[in-house]
Parts: C-alpha cells; structure tokens; sequence
C-alpha cells in the first residue's frame, strides 16, 4: 500500500509537470503590468466589487474565467461585467487540493473548507480528523466527484486545478461557482506566490492575502539581493531519470528562475522554454556532466547509494562524485503544499547551498545533502 502511494505521488508529479511542459506560450513571460508578478491573473478594484480576469495559459490572447467578487453584504451591481459571480467571503468550499486548503489556513479562512477531493492524498492531520468525524464530506475522487455528496455539502464555490480544454463533468452543471486555480501554471516563483491576493479576495480578507505576499516578496528580494554579491556561480542541474526520460526545466522556467537567483548557473539557461525539456540520460550528461551541484526530488532516497540505485549511471556525473547532490523527500515532507506560495523558503534552501558563506548556521527543512 505504501509503495502504490508512493508510486501514484510520483505519478501525479509527473503529470504536473508535463501539463506545464504543455502550454503554448513559447516566449519568455513577461512581468505583469503595475509591478504584479503574476502572468495569468488581474484584479481590478471596481466601486463595490473587484473583478478577477485569469489568461488562459493554453490560447494566447484568450481569457480562461472572469469572476466577479461581491461582498455578501451588498447588491449585485447592475452594471458588472459578464462573469462568474462569487458572493465574498465563501463559506462553503470544495477544494480539490491540500496546497489551497493549506493556504485558506494561512489567510485564516480554513473554517470555509467544507469538503475535499482525493482525500487518500492529504497529509494534513486536521483536514484527515475533520473528514473522519464527518465534518468535511469525502467528495471522492477529483477526476469524477460524488454528485450526490457535493450537492449535500452545499459549497457556494468549488476550487480546482484547471487543465487544457477542461469541462469538468457533472460537476459543472451544478450552478456553483468554479473557481479554476491557475496558480501552478504561473512561471515565475513570484508570479505563483502572489494568486495569495486572489484568494485571500475570496475569502473576504484580500488585505491580508496582499500583507501575506509582501512578506514573501520582501524576503525573496532579499535573499537574491545576497546572492547577487557572491563572487561565484556554481553550475546546477535538478531532477534525475525517470523510466527513460529525464524532465529538464526550461531555461525560462519555474525551476531556472530559482536556480538563477540562488546564485546558480544553469547548462539549459539559453533555453526559451518555459516548462520542461523531455531529454535522455545521455543527453543529460552529455552537457551536464560537470555540473558543481545537483538537487533532487523524490521520496526514499537518503545517501548516494540510493540515487546510485536508481540508475546506475547516476555514479557519472561530477556532482555525484564530490558528494554535492543534495535531495528532498517529498514523502516524507510538505513541499508540494507549502512552496507554491512560499518560494523564497525554497529559494534559501538553494541558496544557501550555493553559497554556504552568505548564510551561516541555516538549517534546511527540506533538502539534505546525500552522503554514501
């Protein structure tokens, strides 16, 4: 049971990433107007109302949803603009994913959680005792919820991850709002941490999604205003081989954004792409080979043997022979729940790998350097 859990996790990833790799924007994004970060989202502040516009990140120049967010307290206006109408702030919400019931926690509105999809992946203690005591509905699988349990929930707003072209089923028929969270399709580390604002919108408390990203962006800038004086670059490559194919991040990805602002060099850095590169072990190594560190993701993997037993060849690349990958268990931590909306936690991991001298006495949370 463990290792089909185990298994499954890998598998989703995966298909986050390819779903990335997906998209048809083959420029480099830009920052969006205003100073916002953020690619794919807009809000506007009307006169009693705010009205969120998200891009689609599939067709380039298209809109993916309009919402309109009305306080409870207030008419609807008679002049909004075409959109989904969202009464503000939800009290009753489906949420397909622990990184936005984690962060509805941090913006204090988690009480509006009340019910969740795929359940079986939750690590949260609360959400798994709430759904026990049967104060959160089990709504069953994302793919194809139980109708007959979300219409007993009665959720005024149902959030999920949206994908290419996606009609959502049953699910879409019911008349509650569906709130597509584009947040993961964002590029920049900043630009996925600021969908915080829209969400604490939702919520009623949009003041303290904008308090909670400043804090964010504050400590990011921070940390690559450090790292900009180091005297070095170490070279970089993240990832390992999976069934043959190894997911290289672009060179305007997520991922290279990170590692360049860690401090790092990046061999794919020329790369216009914005997701992922599907490339062979070989050619990996071929241009990689001599890279100073490698950072991995996966789950059970604790010295160098383990990545050794992956795939033999691991064992050829210089950052394997120095004693220089350093990796995160992503079983047995919360990285996927916690980063989207925290990169600068994950920015310092790097960093101060990267430049150890910039930052004494950090203790890591998630990366760990794998010995033999």
């Amino acid at each position: 049971m463990k290792l089909c859990k185990i298994l499954t996790r890998a598998l989703l990833l995966m298909l986050a990433v390819l779903a990335m790799a997906s998209c048809t924007r083959g420029k480099a994004l830009q920052e969006g107007q205003g100073g916002s970060q953020a690619t794919l989202l807009t809000m506007t502040h009307k006169d009693g109302y705010t009205v969120a516009q998200i891009k689609d990140p599939w067709h380039n120049g298209k809109v993916l949803h309009t919402y309109v967010l009305v306080p409870r307290d207030k008419a609807l206006p008679a002049n909004r603009p075409k959109g989904t109408v969202v009464r503000t702030p939800i009290e009753r919400a489906l949420v397909y994913s622990e990184v936005h019931t984690s962060v509805m926690r941090e913006l204090g509105g988690f009480q509006a959680v009340k019910g969740v999809c795929d359940v079986n992946y939750y690590t949260d203690p609360e959400v798994l005792d709430l759904v026990k005591a049967g104060k959160i509905a089990d709504c069953g699988n994302s793919n194809a919820p139980t109708i007959e349990r979300v219409i007993a929930m009665k959720p005024d707003a149902i959030l999920l991850s949206p994908y290419q072209d996606a009609t959502y089923g049953q699910i879409a028929k019911l008349g509650i709002p569906i709130i597509e969270c584009a947040d993961y399709l964002e590029y920049t580390p900043l630009g996925r941490a600021e969908w915080v604002r829209f969400y604490g919108a939702l919520l009623g408390d949009e003041a303290r999604g904008d308090s909670l990203y400043r804090q964010v962006k504050a400590r990011y800038d921070a940390i690559t205003a450090k790292t900009a004086t180091a005297q070095s670059r170490p070279s970089v490559i993240t990832e390992m081989v999976i069934s043959g194919i190894w997911s290289v991040p672009g060179g305007n990805s997520y991922m290279a954004r990170i590692i360049k602002d860690a401090g790092g060099s990046y061999p794919w850095a020329s790369d216009k792409s914005t997701g992922s590169l599907s490339l062979d072990f070989n050619q990996v190594l071929a241009k990689a080979q001599n890279a100073d560190y490698w950072f991995v993701k996966w789950t059970g993997i604790k010295t160098l043997a383990d990545l050794q037993a992956q795939y033999d060849l691991n064992k050829s690349f210089k950052a394997f022979k120095t004693h220089k990958v350093w990796a995160c268990d992503t079983g047995e931590s919360h990285f996927f729940v916690r980063i989207p909306f925290h990169p600068d936690v994950l920015l310092k991991e790097y960093a101060s790998v990267l430049h150890p001298e910039l930052f004494p006495g950090f203790k890591h949370e998630y990366y760990h350097q794998l010995e033999k």
